[in-house]
């Protein structure tokens, strides 16, 4: 899934490359995609691209006015395109979900893999008015240490599930919280409230290098490679079975109904392995 780091790179490659171009076309091909209907995906064309912003997770161009804001859920994906065909896309055919097309002949397609449809396109005259832009809690990279701490102070649960409730702290999904409670050496299972004000600040600390360092490595990358540059810098997330970069110890899972997460025993359960069942008694 497409987080804080790789949207905000998404922002700015837009901003080099498409932000000053007129929108002549916009082509539906995944029905399911469009989330509104007033104003329509039609109005677009003939105004100029003349903005593009990151809320979350989300990307906002905004487009005269009109904001275009789009959600890339778990396998949505921007592509920039150089001399997009002129015959519109076969709606349902392949991953393609929707096609912007610019004046100078370029454009972007959004795409998303897999049968699970998550990909969410609005055309709004504020992008407050999507659902999942109005509740967001605060920017991960804009919330100050002491807002961090006494949102988690506040917080009943379990740090992996506080690191990605968008309503409490926006921009971070699976992959990065994973890679944050590793630098941290946290459980992802340990409780929110129950954290020391050390734990605290260490969590903290570990958020912002951890997507500061994710951000300056994706920020100037071309829409393409954007995705490898991502796996690349991973310590544990999708490293099942390798060996932890820090201590040598072997990445262990913990699988879901629909997802799943990565940690290292030795970094953060204190040696002890969790045990892999969603309903066990977990580690704290």
């Amino acid at each position: 899934m497409p987080e804080l780091p790789e949207v905000e790179a998404l922002t700015a490659f837009l901003r080099e490359n498409a932000v000053g171009h007129v929108v002549t076309r916009v082509d539906l091909a995944a029905v399911q995609a469009i989330k509104t209907f007033d104003p329509p995906l039609s109005a677009l064309g003939g105004l100029e691209l003349t903005g593009v912003a990151r809320h979350g997770k989300f990307l906002d161009l905004d487009v005269s006015g009109l904001h275009l804001v789009v959600h890339l859920a778990r396998a949505g994906w921007l592509h920039w395109r150089t001399g997009l065909p002129s015959a519109p896309p076969k709606p349902g055919k392949g991953p393609l979900a929707l096609r912007v097309h610019l004046d100078d002949g370029n454009g972007f397609d959004l795409t998303e893999q897999g049968t699970r449809k998550g990909l969410a396109v609005h055309v709004v005259r504020s992008p407050a008015e999507v659902p999942g832009v109005a509740r967001l809690g605060p920017d991960a990279l804009e919330v100050d240490r002491d807002a961090f701490v006494a949102l988690l102070v506040g917080r009943s649960g379990q740090l992996k599930g506080a690191l990605t409730d968008q309503t409490l702290i926006a921009g971070i999904g699976n992959a990065y919280s994973d890679e944050i409670l590793h630098a941290a050496r946290l459980s992802p299972f340990k409780m929110a409230d129950k954290l020391t004000d050390d734990e605290a600040l260490r969590l903290y600390d570990a958020m912002r290098a951890t997507l500061a360092g994710a951000l300056e490595r994706q920020v100037g990358q071309r829409a393409a490679t954007m995705k490898g540059e991502k796996r690349s810098g991973l310590q544990v997330h999708a490293r099942t079975g390798l060996p932890c970069p820090v201590c040598g110890d072997t990445v262990r899972e913990v699988s879901f109904a629909d997802t799943s997460l990565q940690y290292c025993p030795t970094c953060q359960t204190g040696g002890k392995p969790l045990a892999d069942r969603r309903m066990s008694k977990l580690l704290r």
